[in-house]
């Protein structure tokens, strides 16, 4: 059995304020992707995500917190991206994300102050501020984060959501056990 103590080190203020998570909301382009956007010569979207995001968000679902993704763009892409991750609870296609996110707390009996969001721009805003916890990746809008209570180290679509999902993580007291599975 291995005695590796976890090297993440969170302030505990900001654990004590994402301590009763049980969903996250994430945004797409700009948190799972850099935000940049490549089309094919037929017009089709490319995307590019992070294994390590991917893995943050499967992670989250064993600790028993649901990962939620509201998006305003749709692409097949995408689709399997969120397929083959497990994330069931969705909207695409969605500018207005606040009453998007309430139908998702409403399908899980939960409320706002069970709720964290990761956004990196304008329509984000209105979640953000509605959730008990607010996480913007560092390339982020300057609006955005200036309501965060954490900003990533990470730039969106190169870890910044795997760096959210450790941080709820170890909010819920979880990481340290998690962790030991993979060194075992």
């Amino acid at each position: 059995m291995s005695t590796h103590t976890p090297a993440l080190n969170i302030d505990p203020a900001i654990l004590l304020r994402a301590q009763n998570v049980r969903v996250a909301f994430f945004d797409v382009d700009g948190v799972l992707t850099d935000g940049g956007l490549l089309f094919t010569e037929s017009g089709e979207t490319i995307k590019r995500f992070c294994t390590l995001d991917g893995h943050g968000l499967k992670m989250l679902q064993k600790a028993g917190i649901t990962p939620a993704v509201i998006t305003g763009r749709d692409s097949a892409p995408l689709r399997a991206r969120l397929k083959a991750l497990g994330i069931t609870h969705v909207r695409y296609d969605t500018e207005d994300k606040a009453p998007a996110a309430q139908e998702i707390l409403n399908e899980l009996g939960l409320d706002w102050s069970q709720a964290a969001h990761m956004g990196d721009d304008w329509p984000d805003m209105a979640v953000m501020t509605r959730a008990a916890f607010a996480c913007a990746p560092s390339n982020a809008h300057i609006e955005v984060k200036a309501i965060s209570h954490y900003v990533t180290d990470r730039a969106g679509g190169h870890g910044a959501a795997r760096e959210f999902c450790d941080l709820l993580l170890v909010a819920s007291g979880r990481y340290a056990e998690l962790l030991r599975g993979y060194l075992a």
